[in-house]
């Protein structure tokens, strides 16, 4: 066990040096949300960029929110309008002025209105303004029909506006329950069902509104309650998200034994998932304190049931001397089988509720208080089930989160700071605290952003989006972590483009296993796009990840559990990573566009690996309604051998049409061959698939 004289002295050593890297970077400029700015108008070509890697999950996450929500123009804060991707603050301050000045419009490069288009909405007073968008997936491995899901939103007269999320599911598992004869969770066989899993209608005036439905909420520094994604939430969000399927999957949701020979190898598109938000009532209200001061309240309330992984359940009925295993689940029928689906969908009720008062005595200075609880119930009767310690929720009943936060901004510079204390009912824990402090020294064409944080090892908060390193802790990323981040964009427009990230933490305490206090990681990413020629557009970026040692027993649990997110694994991988891409986009002319890029990495886990990457696309624009796009990338994740990681060619055809005026089609073909050797392989090869997403979205 490392005593408190041994971890203070390492924190101190730690913020030491990551003083002197905080003084170093002062004297230069840095920082950016987004990887890079992209150049797309629909979700589904985002998707496109975080499936070739290019975005992160946590950005293409954001822009999606972004871009589902919308941003007007006329009538978007300051912070709203910087989370636009490549705005920094300097330039937003810029637009705020001209806005005030009546020369809004002017403000904008022509190329930056086209980039920021897909994210800017107008507000047409009197009049029903809508969009509907309508999505399916599948291959052609499929043995039913695709998935459906279909997003609606609709409003502008008198302030209200409603949507809606509509599912068919083609496997949807039903809730689970107590079967009285056998002691055992019990559901009835997967099968098709329509959903509505969203919906919401809000009412707006000039000093309050309300919403009725599923939303997602945030404040201040993301740290005490953030469900939203922005990089700068500023209260309730209308919620009718939904996430496309990923990769394939097993079709048959039971045991293999239970299995037929055909269904048993055989693979489907999975159903369309999504984020169970907030849902019932969220409203606020704003009112005028004196010259420039402002007073904002909001409060909300919520029931709603989640789902959770089966390996995150702790069933104590079935508890031996010294631990409670998770349920085995039976599904209903002539011959009782073990469920393999890893999510138990609404096994347990959420009450939440809670508020956020904030004072603003301008645009950049404001002080606010948030605070939040919730208690779960299982809704499994006749069974005592609770979380186990790996869960994303606290075990024990209720938990919550009590913060304050304040931001102060003049010149350049902007300071913001949020403090918190959670608090659960776990034995022998009861809560932690945590604070995230970040200063941006912002200019025309660069800013700086560093960002210091701390999180106790007891600090427990599910709903927090604050920013965290990659390793978990007991369900937790935002948990026993003492970190630093720089970020940095320099441009000069139509000449070059910088932006680069640092990050690194270490643990103030020990983790599950003893010993781990004191591992640190570091992360570190920089690129550089050369934009002077539209014909010749090189670009370098190189990426960084190194780990400390004790790595392997921090992350032991996670590696070893079947159902645990592949983001969850991809940071307990042990070691590090060292890679550089070049790229060279070409634009010919405004129809014709070309990219050509290779990635080689240097990959440490139980031993060193080369990874290798490359990737060819042509973009085309026959006509103004039509976009014609092509890319084959091929992937190897080992180049020494052929037999067990991935090692792909992925061939995809992208097409977008502008059908009618306000009607777009945008469709996607993938043909993904596995290049693993069959005789040789410790498992046989996938068949090549042919992969389609159909994306038709109408505005009105």
């Amino acid at each position: 066990m490392v005593s408190g004289v041994q971890c203070r002295r390492r924190v101190l050593r730690f913020l030491g040096w990551w003083g002197w890297l905080w003084l170093w970077g002062m004297s230069s400029a840095w920082a950016a949300p987004y990887e890079v700015e992209p150049d797309v108008d629909g979700e589904l070509e985002l998707f496109g960029l975080m499936e070739e890697g290019t975005l992160s999950a946590e950005s293409w996450a954001a822009l999606v929110a972004l871009r589902r929500v919308g941003v007007e123009p006329e009538r978007a804060t300051r912070d709203t309008l910087h989370s636009l991707p490549g705005l920094t603050y300097a330039q937003v301050d810029a637009w705020l002025r001209a806005r005030d000045s009546g020369d809004a419009s002017a403000f904008l490069t022509e190329a930056e209105a086209r980039r920021l288009a897909p994210f800017l909405v107008g507000e047409d007073a009197g009049r029903v303004t809508g969009d509907a968008r309508l999505l399916t997936a599948f291959a052609l491995s499929d043995s039913r029909g695709p998935p459906v899901a279909l997003q609606m939103r609709a409003g502008g007269l008198r302030g209200l506006r409603v949507g809606v999320l509509a599912v068919w599911a083609r496997r949807k598992v039903g809730t689970p329950r107590r079967d009285a004869r056998s002691r055992a969770l019990v559901v009835e066989a997967p099968g098709s069902a329509v959903l509505l899993p969203k919906f919401h209608a809000r009412w707006t005036g000039t000093r309050a509104s309300v919403l009725v439905g599923t939303y997602r909420l945030g404040f201040g520094q993301r740290l005490t309650l953030d469900t939203t994604a922005l990089p700068s939430p500023e209260g309730v969000l209308p919620d009718d998200g939904v996430r496309p399927p990923g990769a394939l999957e097993r079709e048959c949701l039971l045991t293999s034994s239970a299995c037929d020979e055909d269904a048993r190898d055989a693979d489907i598109t999975p159903d369309f998932r999504w984020d169970e938000a907030f849902r019932g009532i969220a409203g606020s209200v704003r009112g005028a304190l004196g010259s420039g001061v402002e007073l904002t309240l909001t409060g909300f309330g919520s029931y709603q049931g989640r789902s959770v992984r089966r390996s995150e359940v702790l069933d104590r009925g079935g508890c031996s001397s010294d631990a409670c295993a998770a349920p085995e689940v039976l599904v209903v029928g002539a011959r009782r089988e073990k469920l393999r689906a890893s999510s138990l969908p609404g096994v347990f009720r959420e009450w939440a509720g809670g508020g956020n008062a904030t004072l603003a005595v301008s645009p950049r200075a404001r002080l606010g208080v948030t605070g939040w609880g919730a208690r779960p119930g299982f809704a499994v009767e006749g069974a005592v089930l609770d979380f186990q310690p790996g869960a994303r929720y606290p075990a024990g009943g209720g938990f919550g989160a009590v913060g304050v936060d304040a931001a102060w901004g003049a010149g350049p510079v902007d300071v913001f700071l949020e403090l918190s204390r959670s608090f659960d009912s776990v034995p022998g824990a009861g809560g932690g605290w945590a604070a995230l402090q970040r200063t941006v020294v912002s200019g025309v064409g660069r800013e700086l952003e560093v960002s210091l944080r701390y999180y106790g090892r007891g600090f427990v908060n599910p709903y927090s989006g604050a920013t965290s390193g990659a390793d978990v802790l007991e369900g937790q990323r935002v948990r026993n972590e003492l970190g630093v981040r720089l970020r940095y964009l320099h441009r000069d427009v139509d000449a070059w483009r910088f932006r680069g990230q640092v990050d690194g933490w270490t643990l103030p305490s020990d983790g599950v296993v003893e010993g781990t206090a004191g591992l640190t990681r570091l992360r570190a990413s920089a690129r550089v796009d050369v934009l002077a020629w539209a014909w010749l557009q090189p670009s370098l970026r190189l990426d960084a990840r190194v780990s400390g040692a004790g790595l392997s027993t921090l992350c032991a649990g996670v590696e070893r559990d079947e159902d645990a997110e592949p983001e969850e694994v991809a940071a307990c991988s042990n070691g590090g990573r060292q890679g550089a891409t070049a790229r060279v986009r070409s634009v010919l002319s405004e129809r014709v566009e070309v990219v050509a890029e290779y990635g080689h990495a240097r990959v440490v886990e139980t031993q060193a690996r080369w990874d290798g990457r490359a990737l060819v696309e042509l973009k085309l624009r026959p006509a103004e309604s039509w976009r014609v796009g092509g890319r084959v990338q091929w992937k190897d994740e080992d180049l020494a051998e052929r037999t067990r990681l991935r090692q792909e060619v992925r061939t995809t055809v992208d097409l977008r049409w502008s059908v009618l005026e306000g009607t777009t089609l945008r469709g996607r073909y993938a043909w993904v061959v596995d290049l693993k050797d069959a005789r040789t392989a410790r498992t046989p090869p996938d068949a090549p698939r042919h992969l389609f997403q159909l994306d038709v979205e109408t505005r009105f």
